[in-house]
């Protein structure tokens, strides 16, 4: 496993999101070498329902509240 601080990600991201997508190495992402983030390849994995898999059953959410339009949110841009 790859670990790389915020810094150096900044300014290395494609190549290492390159080094993921060809070696499927995962990195870990630092602040102040403390790990908070990280980066890993889907890859070929499989189905979807096999990529969540893990947390299926564990998110909840209210559809309704979801649904509804966010109008305050953007009042003044609109």
């Amino acid at each position: 496993m790859i670990s790389v601080s915020k810094s150096v990600l900044k300014a290395k991201m494609l190549e290492y999101f390159r080094i993921v997508e060809e070696t499927g190495e995962d990195i870990v992402v630092t602040n102040h070498r403390v790990p908070t983030i990280k980066i890993s390849s889907i890859g070929n994995k499989g189905e979807v329902g096999d990529i969540f898999k893990d947390v299926r059953g564990k998110v909840k959410t209210d559809i309704k509240a979801l649904l509804q339009p966010e109008k305050d949110t953007w009042k003044g841009y609109l």
